[in-house]
């Protein structure tokens, strides 16, 4: 069965019998409106998965609910019940736009067959619509996200050298997503259908990197009982991915360089010189030019990789990319963890705005996989955050001791509740005609008018 969120719109008595039916359904949980008025102003506040309205309790409004729902945008299932419903009402229910109508006293086996029926229907939409949007979606570049000037430009070059066979170096801080680059300009090349190997040159023992790299014949070293296959070799035809290049050792960085002139590798302990033809991309974190002067990085190898550069920028640099990751991450993990997650809190997106960092997008990635695994709301709120993170998202920035964040937030958040303070006194905490003139969903209104402790009802009087 599925989770789900009901709104019961019937008589007191009535709907608390049905929200008792329903607490046996496991991850069901209930909220109750006696009439219409009552009913709408829970649907404008919060998201519900479908609603079940008795036809009795809707007296002359039976389709007002369904109108105005429609009118309002909002396509939450509707399921009508009814005392022995004739045909043509079940077929005009329908016609309506309810999705059921169901016998009262409600049944336990038929609603909760409907509700398992409703919710299928609306998870497959729901799936419909977000495969939709992956393959609309303007801010995905093959799998890397961002819409920032910055990626931008990293997205043209990778266009514009994709299909040639110029070696790339790609620059950039750990977590950036470097190899998420190189897989890119692999996808994008003639050579897509071919290999695609990556080795972290920092990852294996510098003893057997040799051996890794240009493979070795039977009886080259003690325990080499058998040819092997390089990594150069195997990458033949495809694009051979060396991440971490500034850990490669000297003595390696002198057969690479002949590699790549010449074409041709050697196995250890072999004569033969064997034809390869790889694309090589290469990826670090370090300034491979300090590293040079200070002979630790050959510079012939160093131009003879950097024909092409990319730089991609660290995530405190990147703008509203953030706000991108952190949502894309909380969709694909409360997917995979089977959460009912709606997103994150205007609180906890503060943090994650003000935070700087250091170890990019595959930080703010595990950050959001641990809050989806530790939130026990339908939001990332701050308790999901690590403590570290906040705090680290606080630190004064100036000698002073208030940073510009916590300076603009406080102003902020001054302006906001006066702004609608004054904006619900002219109104007299008439929240529509106030939505209207901020222009503002309903909705987002009463989220903002929560968050500054404010009530219509003290304006109305």
């Amino acid at each position: 069965m599925n989770a789900a969120r009901l709104l019961i719109v019937d008589h007191v008595a009535s709907a608390a019998a049905l929200a008792t039916l329903l607490a046996d359904r496991p991850g069901t949980e209930t909220v109750q409106a006696e009439d219409l008025e009552i009913a709408l102003k829970h649907l404008e506040r919060d998201d519900f998965d479908a609603v079940i309205a008795s036809l009795p309790a809707l007296a002359d409004d039976s389709f007002a609910l369904i109108e105005r729902l429609r009118a309002a945008g909002d396509d939450v299932p509707v399921v009508f019940l009814a005392e022995q419903p004739s045909v043509e009402q079940v077929i005009d229910c329908m016609r309506r736009g309810a999705v059921d109508v169901l016998r009262l006293p409600p049944a336990r086996d038929d609603v909760f067959a409907c509700l398992d029926r409703v919710l299928a229907t609306r998870h497959l939409a729901a799936e419909h619509e977000l495969l939709r949007r992956q393959v609309e979606r303007p801010y995905i570049f093959d799998d890397i996200i961002g819409t920032s000037p910055a990626m931008k430009r990293v997205f043209d070059t990778i266009e514009r050298v994709a299909d040639s066979d110029v070696p790339v170096l790609v620059i950039g801080e750990t977590g950036t997503g470097k190899e998420l680059v190189a897989r890119s300009l692999h996808r994008r090349s003639r050579r897509a259908q071919r290999p695609f190997v990556a080795v972290d040159c920092g990852a294996i023992p510098e003893n057997l990197l040799e051996s890794e790299f240009f493979g070795h014949e039977r009886g080259a070293f003690t325990g080499a009982d058998n040819r092997s296959i390089g990594l150069l070799e195997f990458s033949n035809g495809g694009t051979f991915f060396l991440d971490e290049l500034g850990e490669l050792p000297l003595l390696l960085q002198a057969k690479l360089l002949r590699t790549l002139q010449e074409r041709k590798i050697r196995r250890v302990g072999g004569r033969a010189e064997i034809d390869i033809d790889v694309r090589v991309v290469a990826a670090t974190g370090r300034d491979i030019e300090a590293m040079i002067a200070s002979s630790q990085f050959r510079q012939d190898l160093y131009y003879r990789i950097n024909v092409v550069r990319i730089e991609l920028p660290p995530l405190r640099e990147r703008g509203d990319d953030l706000g991108l990751l952190a949502e894309y991450f909380a969709t694909r993990y409360s997917r995979e963890m089977q959460r009912d997650l709606m997103g994150i809190t205007p609180e906890a997106y503060q943090v994650l705005s003000h935070y700087r960092w250091p170890g990019n997008v595959r930080e703010l990635q595990n950050v959001i996989r641990r809050a989806i695994a530790l939130s026990s709301d339908r939001m990332i709120g701050l308790d999901d955050l690590p403590e570290s993170l906040i705090v680290r998202a606080d630190e004064p920035t100036t000698a002073s001791g208030r940073g510009y964040f916590a300076m603009r937030d406080e102003y902020m958040s001054r302006f906001e509740r006066q702004y609608l303070t004054d904006l619900l006194a002219r109104y007299r905490g008439d929240v529509k005609l106030a939505a209207e003139e901020a222009r503002l969903p309903r909705g987002t209104l009463y989220r903002l008018m929560k968050n500054a402790d404010l009530d219509a009802e003290r304006f109305r009087n």
